[in-house]
């Protein structure tokens, strides 16, 4: 199997895409997870108050990503880290909007990533009463995990994918993506020929 993806997932502090207070990222090769990393982020000067609403979700607080570096410093980690991979993310239109959103107000280019969503995976590999991350993982075999802390959710939406993968008999992510209907897409500009 040459299933070979990094799984990500942002939790932000309020409303705006471009508020990343954290980021969990999974890397698969071969359809085993090989690397973990995770961070707090401090998010950009117009976007970085925190609302109550995602404080109680996530339990991230102001003073804990005080000293962390900003977007523009971190967004080369995670581009290091995810290399040329396909991106996976559960509900992954949150998480590419919060690459494209933060990117936009830092005024850095948004990197360019063929990404596969596996909310859209899950709803075309199991029948259950509901998609959120929990359930899921649940049905992926990946129980127990501290929902909306980044990293587990990242880990938990690897398991999915990899399961489903599994499942479906695909090799890889574009064949996971044919094989289920679900959409491969794309964030960036993409590199002239």
């Amino acid at each position: 199997m040459s299933l070979n993806f990094t799984a990500i997932d942002f939790e932000t502090a309020n409303s705006s895409p471009a508020s990343a207070c954290s980021v969990g990222l999974v890397k698969v090769r071969d359809g085993k997870v090989v690397d973990r990393a995770g961070w707090f982020i401090r998010p950009p000067l117009g976007h970085d108050q925190f609302q109550e609403w995602n404080i109680r979700i996530h339990g991230i607080y102001p003073e804990q990503v005080a000293d962390a570096a900003g977007w523009v410093d971190q967004l080369a980690d995670l581009v290091e880290f995810a290399e040329d991979d396909h991106l996976v993310a559960h509900n992954a239109g949150f998480d590419m909007g919060v690459i494209r959103a933060a990117c936009a107000a830092t005024f850095v280019a948004c990197p360019e990533y063929a990404y596969l969503c596996s909310l859209q995976v899950a709803r075309r590999t199991y029948s259950l009463e509901s998609y959120r991350l929990p359930v899921a993982a649940m049905a992926a075999g990946f129980e127990g995990f501290n929902h909306h802390d980044a990293l587990a959710d990242a880990e938990a939406c690897a398991a999915i994918v990899i399961h489903a993968a599994k499942r479906h008999e695909a090799a890889t992510i574009a064949d996971l993506s044919e094989l289920t209907g679900a959409r491969l897409g794309r964030i960036g500009v993409p590199v002239a020929a």
